[in-house]
């Protein structure tokens, strides 16, 4: 069985509905993706090629199997690029993170969790 994709508006990456994982706020995601040249690099090539290649590879979202939070576990580069771009959508797959493992899913994403 595949893992599943979807879509979802990219005005849900803020600091409550789906979070940066490694980052307390977004804006220190940008602040330090600033900061460092490698991720300079990384930023300026997906803002030249995602308005022309689109979004090819999904961010990966984790979804917190105590709290249910949502947060950006893979794809921190791509999300803040997407937002920059004030693109209206952004892919996704996810992922149930328990205490001791990663479950990859094929079922379709809670989205209640988010509001909607």
């Amino acid at each position: 069985m595949s893992l599943y994709t979807g879509t979802l508006p990219t005005r849900l990456l803020n600091d409550q509905q789906i979070r940066p994982g490694s980052y307390r706020k977004w804006k220190h995601v940008a602040q330090d993706f600033g900061s460092r040249s490698k991720d300079r690099k990384i930023m300026a090539g997906l803002l030249a090629s995602l308005p022309i290649e689109g979004q090819r590879k999904p961010i990966l979202l984790g979804v917190d199997d105590r709290s249910h939070c949502v947060y950006v576990s893979d794809g921190h580069h791509r999300a803040l690029a997407l937002m920059q771009l004030d693109a209206i959508e952004f892919k996704f797959r996810w992922c149930w993170t328990r205490s001791f493992s990663v479950d990859h899913q094929s079922a379709p994403f809670p989205y209640h969790l988010l509001g909607l």
